[in-house]
């Protein structure tokens, strides 16, 4: 059996809203069992507060991430890079496993509107934890 963790890299324009309720959805559903990254090809100055707060709703707290610039590092780090809306600003490398969500963007939402992307997103998680054959355990409320 591998001791391998999977990697996943989240990329979105932003790095505030849509990436980083993936991040949280995975961290939350998976634990340890997967090194989470995310970022974005032009950076906001911070996390989406209606993303926040959609999150802090099913127990997920992103309150406290940052939105953090894409490096080639990051991608040559990951197993899998989900990209959300990067377009051509995401770097691509041989041998690694790409994967585009067509999500909405929840910029200028309120959360009532930010609330069925997070629900997709974490939809989404729970299949790629299938997928990556990790289990996705009892934590979510959503």
């Amino acid at each position: 059996m591998s001791t391998h963790r999977p990697s996943v890299l989240f990329v979105c324009v932003h790095n505030a809203g849509r990436s980083q309720m993936a991040a949280g959805w995975l961290r939350h559903l998976a634990g340890n069992a997967v090194e989470v990254r995310s970022a974005g090809s032009l950076p906001g100055d911070r996390v989406n507060p209606a993303a926040v707060e959609a999150m802090a709703e099913v127990g997920i707290d992103i309150s406290g991430q940052h939105p953090k610039v894409l490096t080639t590092d990051a991608v040559e780090a990951s197993d899998v890079v989900i990209t959300m809306g990067c377009g051509d600003a995401c770097p691509v490398f041989p041998g690694k496993r790409y994967l585009d969500w067509a999500l909405e963007d929840p910029a200028g939402k309120g959360v009532a509107a930010v609330r069925p992307i997070r629900d997709e997103i974490g939809s989404r998680i729970r299949g790629l934890l299938a997928d990556l054959a990790l289990d996705p355990g009892p934590r979510s409320k959503a």
